[in-house]
């Protein structure tokens, strides 16, 4: 069963792409991560303040800059893994790096 690893972290503490490419600990999480064959992809996410979020009530669309809600802890990227279960998810995500730094929620996918 697939799920996403959905990688919330303190907006002000950001990373490069190139810094988390080359994290020893984001590495090694990586490599364990191939080597059960649980990864299907995944992206980095650009901050919170290049979003949008857009809602549709009553016939009118309401735009507003940034994301959702004010908090300091944000979605910053996601991970979709497959595993025999949700409790091999929440392994593989309790051994992921940001989830020291920040928090990780490990969300079913639904399948067709």
């Amino acid at each position: 069963m697939e799920y996403a690893l959905l990688i919330f972290h303190d907006d002000g503490a950001e990373l490069s792409p190139q810094e988390i490419d080359d994290h020893p600990r984001h590495r090694s999480w990586l490599a364990e991560v191939r080597r059960r064959g649980a990864f299907v992809g995944g992206q980095r996410l650009r901050p919170g303040h290049a979003a949008r979020t857009v809602r549709s009530r009553a016939g009118d669309t309401l735009v507003t800059d940034g994301p959702f809600t004010e908090a300091r802890e944000q979605v910053g990227g996601f991970v979709l893994l497959d595993c025999a279960d949700l409790d091999e998810a929440t392994e593989l995500a309790a051994l992921h790096p940001f989830a020291a730094l920040g928090a990780i929620e490990v969300r079913p996918v639904w399948s067709r």
